[in-house]
């Protein structure tokens, strides 16, 4: 199928993956051998490529502990195009250290379809999710000094807003007191921490446009308020400017590449379930810019990271997709339809056929935003030729092209059949998609247009804590701005227990936080939580150093 010019390809000098996209030397910023950082000034330059670039997201069905694999086709369906002769670039989020040394492991794909170098991207890469840590401590510092010395804004400590973070998995960090052992130690105050990828810095870093966009983002950061009710910012702070130094290089995305030599540009990393889960606008820009083709990935399954990709990245960012690649499995659909985790391996068509309901509702949900839906069925071993029927019939009654890819086995050539579908059926001029709510709409009307539309739910219900937020929201003047709801994965409702397509629920609102300076608003539905904790036995415990090589993360 593939003819030798597009021959699998091995890991390559960062600066042959950078010429292939038309850059120099003078526009990296080198780190090491096989990453470097891209110059924002490509950005300002005329598109070298005579072909409209077109923009593919990458989404799943509901996740399950047997996993879909959505990173690892963002990954293989990249190769697959550049096995085709096509220009392509990869845009993926970096990802967090909680869950490498969790549960889930390293987010860099998998077999055949990675992202390399693997560990260094998993641990620490170019020190973006260390930059967004410091800058959202020092923050932190900042307000805790200005508190101890003297208080000129009248910074009342019990409204303080601004919690610590950490880019680990650490439960006992949840709630913490600070301030304490005497006068000089400072003002004693509960607060706590969050991981560092629902750090509204990373949301700012991940929705700034430029320089002067993060600027102005972070100088509007909501802080707490005074003793008067009077909202304070970073910029009343003066912490804005050297936030801003603390993100400098941060701001710029990385250019890295698959096992097979495609080039990939990862930057941002925030969660799609406690923030919105999209790597950064100028990541996406940039390989834009530089490819016909751009595989980009919203985080979890499309009711929360592809619903937000949609509702405020690309409304505040101008962007849209030709298609959407929604991704299943088959043991995933067999846990949806009442199989146990551990008997997901053995062959059973009922529950498969039984678990096709919530691959209908995300079917559903990309059509409501006007996109055309392609599903990728991530093909594991074992999986039957009947249980593969069974899907591929639906997604026929559905309208929905379907394509079996084995990208994880067989790298990108596993993936080729996808690629063909995604260009055959992706829009060859891109239709402006359908926003889910119209931001100017009152913000419970906008909560209930996302919980009906994308989780199936009967109706909303807001505590007399969300109620008060809600009202304190609507003096503050901030009830225009798009909402990013903070829901569990692991259903389409907030009930983490309800898999498959549940009926007849009600979603709970139990607090609403203002992020001012990342432009949205914060809806805690659920008992879901900003901090997670490690599992009873990490995936720390298997992980090690031999002989220079990191071993156990995958």
């Amino acid at each position: 199928m593939d003819s030798p010019s597009t021959a699998s390809r091995h890991s390559q000098p960062i600066g042959a993956v950078a010429a292939e996209l038309g850059l120099t030397a003078q526009d990296l910023h080198p780190y090491g051998h096989d990453i470097a950082k891209v110059d924002l000034s490509v950005l300002a330059r005329p598109r070298r490529r005579s072909q409209t670039p077109r923009l593919v997201l990458v989404s799943a069905i509901t996740p399950t502990p047997a996993g879909e694999g959505k990173t690892t086709t963002s990954i293989g369906l990249g190769d697959a195009f550049h096995r085709l002769g096509q220009s392509v670039c990869v845009a993926l989020r970096e990802p967090s250290m909680g869950p490498c040394f969790g549960i889930k492991g390293g987010g860099t794909g998998g077999g055949k379809s990675q992202l390399v170098p693997a560990e260094r991207i998993n641990l620490h890469f170019t020190g973006d999710f260390h930059a967004v840590t410091s800058a959202h401590n020092l923050l932190a510092a900042m307000l805790d000094n200005h508190i101890f010395f003297d208080n000129a804004l009248r910074i009342d400590p019990r409204r303080v807003l601004w919690r610590r973070v950490v880019d680990m998995n650490d439960r006992a960090l949840r709630n913490v007191i600070v301030g304490l052992g005497g006068p000089q130690q400072g003002v004693p105050r509960e607060t706590g921490f969050d991981i560092t990828a629902a750090s509204e810095i990373m949301a700012i870093l991940c929705l700034a446009n430029d320089a002067d966009d993060l600027r102005a983002r972070l100088e509007r950061t909501l802080v707490g308020f005074t003793y008067d009710g009077k909202p304070v910012t970073a910029s009343m702070l003066k912490a804005a400017g050297a936030m801003l130094a603390l993100l400098r290089d941060a701001l710029q995305p990385n250019l890295v590449q698959t096992a097979e030599g495609t080039p990939a540009v990862v930057h941002g990393g925030p969660f799609a379930n406690i923030a919105h889960g999209c790597n950064s606008v100028l990541a996406t820009r940039l390989a834009l810019q530089l490819a016909d083709w751009t595989i980009t990935e919203a985080g979890f399954a499309f009711d929360l990271g592809a619903e937000k990709f949609f509702d405020i990245k690309c409304t505040s960012a101008g962007l849209d997709t030709a298609a959407v690649v929604l991704v299943c499995t088959v043991r995933a659909l067999k846990m949806h339809g009442g199989v146990a985790y551990t008997s997901v391996k053995s062959p059973d068509a009922a529950a498969v056929a039984r678990g096709l309901p919530n691959l209908d509702k995300h079917v559903e949900n990309i059509r409501h935003f006007g996109e055309p839906p392609v599903v990728a069925l991530n093909r594991f071993d074992g999986d039957s030729d009947e249980e593969i029927a069974i899907v591929e019939r639906r997604c026929t009654e559905l309208g929905v092209p379907c394509a079996v890819s084995d990208h994880f086995a067989r790298g990108g050539e596993g993936a080729v059949r996808l690629a063909q579908t995604v260009m055959a059926h992706a829009e060859k001029r891109s239709q402006p998609f359908h926003p889910l709510y119209d931001w100017q709409a009152p913000l419970p009307a906008k909560v209930l247009a996302v919980a009906q539309k994308m989780y199936g739910a009967r109706s909303v219900i807001f505590t007399k804590a969300a109620e008060r937020d809600l009202a304190e929201i609507r003096r503050l003047g901030y009830e225009s701005l798009p909402i990013c709801i903070a829901k569990t994965q692991n259903s389409l409702s907030d009930d983490p227990k309800l898999t498959g397509r549940p009926v007849d629920f009600d979603v709970t609102v139990r607090n609403i936080q203002i992020n001012a300076g990342a432009g949205f608003l914060v809806v805690l539905t659920g008992d879901i939580l900003r901090m997670p904790g490690l599992p009873r036995q990490p995936l720390a415990e298997k992980i090690d150093l031999q002989d220079g090589q990191i071993i156990g993360m995958a």
